[in-house]
């Protein structure tokens, strides 16, 4: 049975009023600027929390910049995992960057441990250069990487980035808009790379070529297929809706994305 997830990243624009003109980094910047402050941070977490559950969500992807393991303070971690908990919400991965060297990478690793999301959800870069020192942090603390697919055309192009010998915490999160926007199948996607898929981000988009997201149904991504693909090679992981838009807020085609999506998957 899948567990499907609120990715928090749906929510990057809602620090600049859904008027982000500069591009993902911007609305990061300004979510890390909003949560960062220790005083205000357990009232903001809580807020967008409650947002959530009232979607109907009982699981969520933690988007770094909510909580990030380059200024997480003990006492934010404590009041995350004790408001998760009061709204009946489980933490399953941490979305985005989880650093440019192997020391961000323990950094990023304890933080997933300490809040019982032990998957890292994101791109690495440097991961093929180094990947003995990367494996070996992810073994110590028992935390998997999921790369995400985004440039990538095919799935083998995400598949090789997997080192030799590391499938055991190193596998993929397939991200279904990314490649639609590629000009790929989500659906074969998912066939290709069903051995290694550790969790699926289910995204649509209006038109290949460019990646302006919509609600589940509503794009070219095939998302129906996509769940076909899902139950046709077993997967039983975890799924998280994600919708990303610049200028509105999602949440009330996150929450019709939820809706359809239980239908198809029933």
């Amino acid at each position: 049975m899948n567990t499907v997830s609120f990715i928090t990243a749906n929510f990057v624009a809602r620090e600049l009023d859904y008027h982000m003109t500069g591009g993902w980094m911007e609305g990061d910047t300004a979510t890390q600027a909003a949560f960062r402050p220790a005083e205000t941070f357990a009232l903001r977490f809580d807020t967008m929390l409650g947002e959530i559950q009232h979607l109907g969500f009982a699981a969520i992807d933690l988007w770094l910049a909510h909580l990030h393991w380059s200024w997480a303070t003990d006492a934010q971690v404590a009041d995350a995992r004790a408001l998760l908990k009061k709204r009946g919400l489980q933490a399953l991965s941490l979305a985005g960057g989880p650093g440019n060297n192997p020391d961000e990478l323990v950094r990023a690793c304890s933080l997933a441990a300490r809040m019982d999301a032990p998957v890292l959800a994101g791109g690495m870069g440097w991961l093929g250069s180094r990947s003995d020192e990367a494996v070996a942090i992810l073994r110590e603390h028992k935390v998997r990487l999921a790369l995400e697919n985004h440039p990538e055309k095919t799935p083998e192009e995400i598949r090789a980035k997997i080192p030799n010998g590391a499938e055991d915490v190193v596998g993929i999160a397939l991200d279904t808009g990314w490649f639609a926007t590629q000009g790929f199948s989500p659906a074969a996607a998912i066939r290709a790379l069903k051995d290694h898929l550790i969790t699926i981000h289910l995204k649509d988009i209006k038109g290949a070529g460019a990646h302006e997201t919509c609600a589940l149904g509503d794009g070219v991504a095939d998302i129906p297929a996509c769940v076909a693909a899902i139950r046709e090679v077993g997967f039983e992981g975890p799924i998280g809706i994600e919708h990303e838009p610049e200028t509105f807020d999602p949440t009330w085609d996150v929450r019709q994305s939820l809706q359809r999506l239980e239908q198809w998957m029933a």
